[in-house]
């Protein structure tokens, strides 16, 4: 080794730390309207969703004709994951969440969980933070059991209580 900061202990690449006691320069000053744009597209996320909930809470579901029928349900009579996921929404619109339970008890839990993602992804955005979730592999692999779980035992005869 002849590089004299190898032989000092230290690497021979790379910056060399800093002295004790060195003072940081200050971080520049956030632009005017940095603010704003950092929160700007959770905002643009919480305007499409709140329009779409807008959308369905001002078009009834249950009223033929309004929009398509589940191909799945239509075809086979088994119901999807998503079946009754429009007049859970509808039902969360105006107010009923017993109706929006009973309609879709999973797309209530994902209205909830976006709800708590949103306000975590936010909340960092507007400080500054960046947000970025980490998604083991784990994690999907027991979402997919549970929306597979859901749908199964809402096609048994004990999984009444899970229909739309």
């Amino acid at each position: 080794m002849t590089d004299d900061t190898a032989v000092q202990g230290r690497p021979a690449t790379g910056p060399a730390p800093a002295a004790p006691g060195a003072v940081r320069p200050a971080p520049a000053p956030a632009a005017p309207g940095g603010a704003l744009a950092r929160v700007a597209v959770p905002l643009g996320v919480l305007g499409a969703v709140a329009a779409a909930f807008a959308y369905v809470g001002s078009v009834d579901p249950n009223t033929p004709g309004h929009y398509p029928a589940c191909p799945l349900l239509h075809y086979t009579g088994v119901y999807c994951p998503g079946c009754g996921g429009l007049r859970s929404a509808y039902a969360v619109a105006h107010g009923h969440l017993g109706t929006a339970l009973g309609c879709n008890a999973l797309a209530v839990a994902g209205y909830v969980v976006f709800a708590v993602v949103w306000t975590v992804w936010f909340g960092r955005r507007a400080r500054g933070r960046p947000f970025e979730p980490v998604l083991r592999p784990a994690y999907g692999w027991a979402l997919g059991a549970l929306v597979l779980a859901f749908t199964v035992v809402r096609n048994l005869p004990f999984g009444g209580a899970l229909i739309p």
